[in-house]
């Protein structure tokens, strides 16, 4: 092969090689944001949706809901729901209440992150509002009430398959944000109370 050539062959394998890198790295960068967006619309892993408003509950068909809350290693809170289990009309609205305590010597701040079993089900959980929107911030030693609101679809009775779900489950993890000092006020539009510092 003459060296011309080489060369040209050459160029033209680093310039693919270097436009698949390129390609590579900005998969990499959009990955996340793009499966967050195919979770949320199709419910994939579980992943809820959002919603304004609620429906109207459709008489005669209730589903059990239950509550299941954790706290990753490093994060200095106890974190649970109030209530472990409610049977919800399909289509009502309903809030339930997690209790979240800070147990170190000072403010700190985590984020909480959801799932729903089956995954089937996690199209048609919809939330309205919710702590896990947001992060939340505590004083050291501060006990909060944290809301969430939410409803089941009614669409759910016409899935062949999820209409024979008679039992969902909501689960968080609450995970350390690494943040400074920052001001309580910080998780004001999470509806959280305090309950005591």
């Amino acid at each position: 092969m003459p060296t011309d050539e080489r060369q040209r062959t050459n160029r033209t394998t680093a310039l693919w090689a270097g436009a698949i890198a390129v390609a590579m790295a900005g998969l990499a960068f959009a990955s996340v944001p793009l499966y967050r967006v195919f979770c949320a619309t199709t419910g994939f892993a579980g992943t809820t949706g959002r919603a304004a408003a609620a429906q109207e509950a459709v008489v005669g068909h209730t589903i059990k809901v239950r509550f299941d809350g954790n706290t990753s290693l490093g994060m200095p809170w106890t974190f649970a729901p109030d209530t472990t289990q409610v049977t919800i009309p399909v289509g009502g609205r309903r809030m339930a209440f997690f209790r979240a305590t800070n147990l170190s010597a000072k403010a700190t701040t985590g984020r909480a992150t959801f799932n729903v079993s089956p995954d089937l089900a996690g199209k048609y959980f919809k939330k309205i509002a919710c702590f896990c929107f947001t992060e939340q911030t505590l004083k050291a030693g501060e006990t909060v009430e944290m809301p969430v609101t939410y409803f089941v679809d009614k669409a759910i009775l016409d899935d062949p398959q999820a209409r024979k779900i008679d039992e969902i489950t909501l689960s968080y993890t609450f995970f350390p944000v690494d943040r400074p000092d920052t001001p309580a006020a910080a998780r004001t539009a999470t509806g959280a109370a305090t309950l005591r510092n």
